[in-house]
């Protein structure tokens, strides 16, 4: 296809691995009027970022069904109010982008059926999008981050990663439960409420500690571990309440699992000669954390970029972002490849939108 007028593509994103389900429209404008010249970054315009979260009640986690059960009743509202904010209708779509996985088994499933009896419906095509990616691609389109080590921690992810070869390198991980995960159970311990959300408690409290209590600090070469720290903490929490207050645990916490995740990053960054953080996910919110890596990054002469909540936490226009990137260099689901998976690793995804 020969470069002429701009062409624009319009992706909706629906995303619903988790407790948050997320409707989101975005319009990419390629200025070559190819879409998909890898030489060229599209023009990124926010149509519509709306969301809507499941809260059981404080101590409690939440569960599959009833996640499940909250998506489905609530995202056709969503989707309509998506198209209200961005003022067009499904006519002007040129794809609708899900999530395929990696996340809870029946939220996904339930935003996938969705997705693909509006492509049915509405005779659009549909792409089939990795979580994680939505979360990278979502960080660089808003910070404007070139080619960052990327911190991706989020209730059920903690992962560094690196860009190569059109692969999102994975250079360490978690080798047992992600640091939302853990944040999350021990607010349970605390009888911290999930509203906003408990890692979002969790900081509020350590804001208030001031003593620093030594509990097991786990890097194994670039990975991680939390398991042991999370039981650790949970039995001082339950066997010592007089002896520590919740305000200095939720600050040791906070401070040891960082210090490690500050620990791999800053090795990849070396590994690779990077300058630039870029922090994604529902945990990279945490202001401390961001202090923390911007401190390191300081030292190294580099920068850390990272988003507000509206971005960080799971949401539908980070689905449309990457969507609507893979779109335009020709990727599409066909429906009957068009299930999910809890389990879809970062690096499985072929990056051809970068050079």
């Amino acid at each position: 296809m020969e470069a002429g007028a701009p062409r624009a593509i319009i992706a909706l994103g629906l995303e619903g691995s988790a407790n948050k389900l997320g409707i989101g429209i975005v319009k990419h404008v390629y200025p070559s009027g190819i879409p998909g010249d890898a030489e060229l970054s599209p023009e990124y315009v926010e149509l519509a970022n709306v969301r809507d979260t499941y809260n059981p009640p404080a101590g409690e986690g939440f569960l599959p069904r009833d996640v499940a059960a909250h998506h489905r009743s609530t995202i056709i509202t969503l989707v309509r109010q998506a198209f209200e904010e961005a003022n067009i209708s499904h006519k002007d779509l040129d794809c609708i982008c899900y999530t395929k996985g990696p996340g809870m088994g029946a939220p996904l499933q339930s935003v996938a059926l969705v997705a693909r009896t509006l492509a049915q419906v509405w005779g659009v095509p549909l792409v089939g999008v990795n979580h994680c990616v939505g979360h990278i691609e979502m960080g660089r389109a808003i910070t404007g981050a070139q080619n960052p080590v990327v911190l991706y921690v989020s209730g059920g992810n903690t992962q560094v990663i690196a860009y190569s070869q059109q692969t999102y390198r994975i250079f360490g991980e978690t080798l047992d439960i992600a640091i939302g995960n853990c944040l999350d159970r021990f607010a349970r311990v605390l009888m911290l409420p999930n509203d906003p959300s408990p890692g979002y408690n969790i900081e509020q409290y350590a804001k208030r500690g001031s003593r620093y209590i030594e509990l097991p600090y786990a890097v194994k070469g670039m990975d991680v571990s939390f398991s042991g720290i999370l039981s650790f903490i949970e039995k001082l929490a339950k066997t010592n309440p007089d002896k520590y207050s919740p305000e200095d645990l939720c600050f040791s916490l906070q401070e040891t699992m960082f210090a490690m995740l500050v620990e791999i990053t800053e090795r990849a960054m070396a590994h690779i000669g990077a300058s630039e953080v870029l922090v994604v996910g529902g945990v990279g919110c945490n202001v401390r954390l961001q202090d923390m890596m911007g401190q390191m990054a300081k030292e190294r002469s580099g920068k850390v970029f990272a988003t507000d909540m509206r971005y960080c936490i799971d949401n539908g226009i980070m689905i449309a972002q990457a969507g609507a990137l893979a779109f335009a260099r020709g990727f599409a689901t066909d429906i009957a490849d068009s299930w999910v998976t809890q389990r879809f690793r970062t690096d499985q995804v072929h990056v051809d939108w970068r050079v």
